[in-house]
């Protein structure tokens, strides 16, 4: 019988990326438009809105142990993201709200206003260590609320205000509006930025990747940042079987010419709920292809769809994990990426006085 509610759609819709409304997996109860028989078919859902919801956050820094990262140190201004990648592992995040990872991600984005009050207070806080804080870990700082909420650009400016070290990682060119704050950043040493090149085949990006930059666009905001000064990297990921692992090289070239330094990439991660949306993706996009690429992500994660064991999650394991481990290896080195150490400089740390400081006698 047709159903093509938002929880179970019959195609996707555009300028989205999941096409359904998976549940998550503390839900109870899943409900769903059904056909009662006295009408040929429902009505297509034609589009959803997205909802900019408020978020009073409690604190803003989050911290981690994994030996798998290169930060223990970490800031989200925004849940959900309205990109739209379908393989986003931040995706389960939604399902602790009691909404879904699938559209309701892309479509109910919540936004911390008060993220640059807090982090100043937490700056500020007795002990407090200083270690570079990476923003865009989960969702992009960058995506398109940013342009209205400008919250990130909140969070920079006090970080360039107490000379503290930030990473960033976005696929937007939005992060362009912040060029003069990010150059005068690195020029001591307080900043570096990584580009996500998931592919330069439009196509795959309209399909993967709805919301984003486009792959042209993307090198040309490498290029920008790195004119300007700004230590750039480029990441490759996530780097999915079939689809496109055979950029790997060309990815690399392309952002190497740009004037990326430095690159990383990501095997295709599906934890929880990503699994099942990445494989209705599959089904809908590329169904032909759909039982070869999981069978190699399978080979790569152990004969399950994913692989959650540090050292493990971000490469895999077995023959293809081995080979695109290989082939970035040599390629990295024929360019000369990653040549040059991205260590950041926390001695610049300062307290600037405020409002009731006591003042030095001398």
């Amino acid at each position: 019988m047709a159903n093509d509610s938002p929880s179970n759609p019959r195609s996707t819709l555009k300028g989205r990326g999941a096409v359904s409304n998976l549940a998550g997996r503390f839900v109870d109860q899943v409900s769903s438009r059904e056909s009662d028989g006295w009408e040929m078919a429902l009505e297509p859902v034609e589009r959803i809105e997205t909802v900019a919801i408020e978020e009073k956050a409690k604190s803003i820094i989050a911290t981690n142990s994994s030996p798998d990262i290169p930060f223990t140190q970490s800031i989200n201004a925004y849940r959900g993201c309205e990109h739209g990648c379908v393989y986003c592992y931040a995706r389960p995040a939604h399902a602790y709200m009691d909404l879904s990872p699938g559209l309701d991600f892309e479509t109910q984005l919540f936004y911390k206003l008060n993220a640059a009050e807090l982090l100043e207070k937490a700056l500020r806080k007795k002990g407090y260590r200083c270690s570079p804080i990476a923003m865009g870990t989960n969702t992009d700082p960058y995506q398109p609320l940013e342009k209205d909420k400008r919250i990130t650009r909140q969070i920079l400016e006090t970080l360039q205000h107490y000379r503290h070290p930030v990473t960033i990682v976005t696929k937007s060119q939005l992060i362009l509006r912040d060029l003069p704050v990010l150059a005068e950043m690195a020029q001591d040493n307080l900043v570096h930025v990584g580009i996500s090149v998931t592919t330069l085949d439009n196509g795959l990006k309209r399909k993967l990747e709805p919301r984003t930059a486009g792959p042209a666009a993307r090198l040309r905001t490498i290029e920008a940042l790195a004119a300007a000064g700004i230590p750039t990297a480029v990441m490759a990921a996530p780097i999915i079987p079939a689809l496109n692992d055979a950029e790997l090289e060309k990815i690399l070239h392309s952002a190497h010419g740009a004037g990326a330094i430095h690159a990383a990439y990501i095997l295709l991660r599906l934890p929880f709920e990503v699994a099942p949306l990445f494989r209705q993706w599959l089904q809908e996009h590329y169904p032909e292809r759909a039982e070869h690429v999981m069978s190699i992500v399978q080979q790569s994660r152990g004969g399950k769809d994913n692989q959650s064991e540090f050292g493990q999650r971000q490469r895999g394991t077995g023959v293809f994990a081995q080979l695109l481990q290989q082939r970035f290896r040599v390629t990295c080195r024929k360019l000369g990426l990653n040549e040059r150490k991205l260590d950041l400089d926390c001695t610049r740390f300062t307290l600037p006085p405020q409002s009731g400081d006591q003042q030095s006698l001398f």
